[in-house]
């Protein structure tokens, strides 16, 4: 299995938008401290990749790597095109990624060709040797979220190794869990609705990487260990400050979820800016403060 826990960073910049890398070499060292986590996810939706160049990207893959050499590292590809997801996977090999994870592009979300979807991920998984992951939208997000017959061609692509499994909806993640063992039982259905993790654990999953553990990593693991250790009233313990901070992080506008972890992270004095390249707008005061009054009951379970 190729599963585990994975923490997906967030990326961090200075005042001007700039890469800050010692600082994230900081974050890095910070999430990847914490017992249980196998690795990290890179330059996804927290991690801001469709922001980031090719090269930006690959340096910070060569930075986790540096900093934590027998860590797991994904590498996301978000690019409309085939042709630059392909080569934005090769670079990230070439950096240290031990995985891919291939995002739809959000203009899926409009709607997409079944062959286009197909044809994508085939030639993300011919562009390198590293094992492909699939990532699957949110239910209600249109193309973003697979449907049952474009999951099953996806499965048949030998290079898919495990499943992203973001539906947030507990449905919808059991459905594409039963096909997944029905088709290719070697390939990891890694529950990662943030919101929904305790329900979808239950049910059964091979692990997460969810952006929560960005903030929260040491609660994203006790939750993991609760459910599969039988300690339910713990894990519903965790799951409902999680819940009420999550609400938060992933509330509409959904674009603004890196922002919001930022804030947060600065607020505790884990990052020194909580800056995003533009056109994503800062986290006013108010929000801030609702976020960690919602953070600190997460916060006091992780002590």
């Amino acid at each position: 299995m190729h599963g585990g826990i994975y923490a997906a960073t967030i990326c961090t910049m200075d005042a001007s938008g700039q890469l800050d890398m010692a600082a994230q070499q900081a974050h890095f060292a910070d999430v990847l401290q914490t017992p249980g986590l196998h690795g990290v996810l890179l330059n996804g939706h927290a991690g801001e990749g469709i922001f980031l160049t090719r090269d930006e990207q690959a340096r910070l893959v060569g930075l986790a790597r540096e900093t934590a050499p027998k860590a797991r590292i994904l590498a996301a590809v978000s690019a409309e095109s085939t042709s630059q997801a392909a080569a934005d996977a090769r670079a990230a090999v070439l950096a240290g990624a031990d995985g891919i994870m291939v995002f739809a592009p959000f203009s899926w979300a409009l709607g997409a060709d079944p062959r286009a979807i197909i044809a994508h991920h085939q030639g993300v998984a011919e562009a390198t040797d590293a094992p492909l992951y699939l990532f699957q939208g949110a239910v209600g997000s249109g193309k973003l979220a697979y449907t049952p017959e474009v999951l099953r061609a996806l499965l048949e692509i030998d290079r898919v190794v495990g499943i992203k499994e973001g539906s947030w909806e507990t449905r919808a993640y059991e459905l594409t869990r039963r096909i997944t063992r029905e088709m290719r039982p070697d390939v990891a259905v890694m529950a990662s609705g943030d919101e929904h993790l305790f329900p979808c654990f239950l049910i059964g999953s091979d692990g997460s990487a969810v952006s929560l553990a960005a903030v929260l990593p040491e609660l994203i693991v006790a939750l993991d260990h609760a459910v599969r250790e039988g300690r339910h009233r713990k894990a519903l313990v965790i799951h409902t400050a999680l819940f009420e901070f999550a609400k938060l992080v992933y509330a509409a506008p959904g674009h603004l979820a890196a922002a919001r972890l930022k804030a947060c992270l600065a607020e505790l004095g884990r990052i020194p800016h909580a800056a995003c390249r533009a056109p994503t707008p800062a986290i006013s005061p108010v929000e801030r403060t609702a976020l960690m009054s919602a953070l600190r009951p997460c916060l006091e379970l992780s002590l």
